[in-house]
């Protein structure tokens, strides 16, 4: 019996260990920090034996194969020492594709890649289609496809899942930006994080379809380096950079084989950025055959998503805004580009290297205020005291909420768009925003 070793027991790491338990093989799992309850309860349900607090290398150094979890690098020691053991090492969506036949539609970018996987799974579950919700969003894919089948599932990648992937491939890949982040990962340099967003063009075929941001100016002169086999539409505001989907006297409109066009005004969600994710979202759900009428009802009704530009509360004429996935510099930028009032920014946390010069003009035209939320706020007392605003330093959410309800006037918009990953003074970027939403209902 071969034996499975995996490393991380999170969601993608315990539905990786249910399957391969299912398909026949010895599974060990191992996690450096300590494992939740509920994923204790399920990897005893499957009688799969498993380890918290260390990585034992004799149960871990004798696998035929490695599941890690996205969340660890290649870089760490127990993997340095596998690949030099010659035990091969992937990730889960990777070791999932093998055993379904279902077709994947897979979106990645540095920006709205949960609210373009949201917005197709959405069409298509409006559209009647058997599909699951997966990757860096939703279940572990190798949970459903242990659970049961579906013909399709639309699969949010990371950069960091993207890495540990090489036979996968995508029927229909979605590409929608690649802007700074993570470069902490990469060691600063930030064609390591391009590669790795690049690879969504692993193994396409002409039967495929690839989805692009044609104004985007790395993904641009990147895709010269790549023969795409795939069928491929760009996607852009305007139709003059050679668009094959664009708005036209506000009309959308995508190319004659697709046969698609609805009013820009139906759109549910607002804004330059959504309109990209929309039309991404348009030809992926065209490519899979949905008919027009339900495309544009996906599209017409779509709710948002959580943690995304979410409007939290109207307490004491202020507005609160959760924008608690915005990790990165690019995705503050679109928060602020949306903003029609005196905004009360709320920006810090675990720095992934960032650069926040894009940003400096925006937050002097529409910030009336800053408030600084990290366990170390030195990086941004350096990038943004000099413009003059009002600034308030806090360590704990509690301590932000206070002082933004202290700082923002009636018609003031407080907005919580921090630039950063969360891990400082959070669990992650769910547990900052609930904080601050039941913080913000208490006021």
């Amino acid at each position: 019996m071969d034996r499975i070793v995996i490393l991380g027991a999170a969601e993608s790491g315990v539905g990786a260990a249910i399957l391969a338990k299912q398909k026949g093989f010895d599974v060990f799992v191992s996690d450096m920090g300590a494992i939740k309850d509920k994923y204790k309860t399920q990897l005893d349900a499957h009688g799969i034996a498993w380890e918290e607090g260390q990585h034992t290398e004799e149960k871990i150094l004798n696998a035929k194969e490695i599941i890690k979890s996205p969340g660890i690098p290649r870089e760490a020691p127990m993997v340095q020492k596998a690949m030099k053991h010659g035990i091969g090492v992937v990730s889960e969506i990777e070791f999932a594709a093998r055993y379904t036949n279902a077709k994947m539609v897979c979106i990645t970018g540095s920006n709205g890649k949960t609210t373009t996987t949201s917005l197709i799974y959405h069409i298509f579950k409006t559209a009647g289609y058997n599909v699951g919700l997966g990757g860096n969003i939703g279940r572990s894919l190798a949970l459903q496809v242990a659970e049961g089948a579906h013909d399709w599932y639309v699969i949010e990648l990371s950069s960091f899942q993207l890495e540990d992937m090489f036979q996968f491939k995508a029927h229909i890949a979605v590409l929608l930006n690649i802007t700074p982040d993570h470069l902490d990962r990469y060691n600063y340099q930030m064609q390591g994080y391009v590669d790795a967003k690049m690879r969504i063009l692993q193994n396409l075929t002409p039967q495929d379809y690839f989805i692009y941001w044609v104004d985007d100016p790395v993904v641009k002169p990147e895709l010269q380096k790549y023969n795409v086999p795939a069928k491929v539409f760009a996607f852009a505001e305007h139709p003059e950079t050679g668009a094959e989907a664009y708005v036209e006297n506000g009309v959308i409109k995508l190319p004659e084989s697709l046969n698609f066009n609805m009013p820009q005004a139906q759109l549910s969600l607002p804004g330059k950025h959504n309109l990209y994710n929309s039309l991404a979202a348009a030809l992926a759900a065209r490519a899979a055959g949905i008919p027009q009428n339900v495309v544009q009802q996906g599209l017409s009704d779509f709710p948002g998503v959580e943690h995304r530009m979410e409007r939290v509360a109207t307490m004491h004429g202020v507005n609160y805004i959760n924008d608690s996935k915005a990790t990165n510099v690019d995705a503050c930028r679109y928060a602020l580009e949306a903003m029609t009032t005196p905004t009360v920014l709320i920006i810090g946390g675990k720095d992934k290297g960032n650069d926040y010069e894009p940003i400096k003009q925006l937050v002097k035209e529409k910030c009336a205020a800053l408030v600084y939320l990290g366990a170390d706020n030195t990086k941004l007392h350096q990038n943004f005291d000099h413009l003059g605003l009002p600034v308030a330093d806090t360590n704990s959410m509690k301590q932000c909420v206070e002082a933004c309800a202290n700082m923002a006037k009636e018609g003031y918009t407080v907005l919580l768009s921090p630039c950063c990953a969360s891990f400082d003074l959070f669990k992650n970027m769910e547990d900052r925003g609930e904080q601050f939403k039941t913080l913000v209902r208490n006021l």
